[in-house]
């Protein structure tokens, strides 16, 4: 596999991770976090790889989500 496969692989699953985490942590529904998540600036940081941003953990970009952008809860 090459690197930009990989990348993609890893951003896949780092936004899975995080729309699994928001709708544990806030309880509701994964497509409800699935809105959430792709509607926020997040989501938007992580696929162009802003700041490096793809690389941190997924219950702390959750959380921070969460924090940041309340108006989409």
């Amino acid at each position: 596999m090459d690197k930009k496969a990989l990348d993609f692989l890893y951003k896949q699953n780092l936004s899975e991770s995080i729309i699994q985490y928001l709708a544990e942590i806030k309880d509701i529904d994964l497509r409800k976090a699935m809105d959430i998540y792709y509607r926020s600036e997040l989501a938007e940081q992580i696929e162009k790889g802003t700041y490096g941003i793809e690389n941190m953990d997924y219950k702390y970009l959750a959380l921070d989500l969460i924090e940041n952008e309340p108006q989409l809860f």
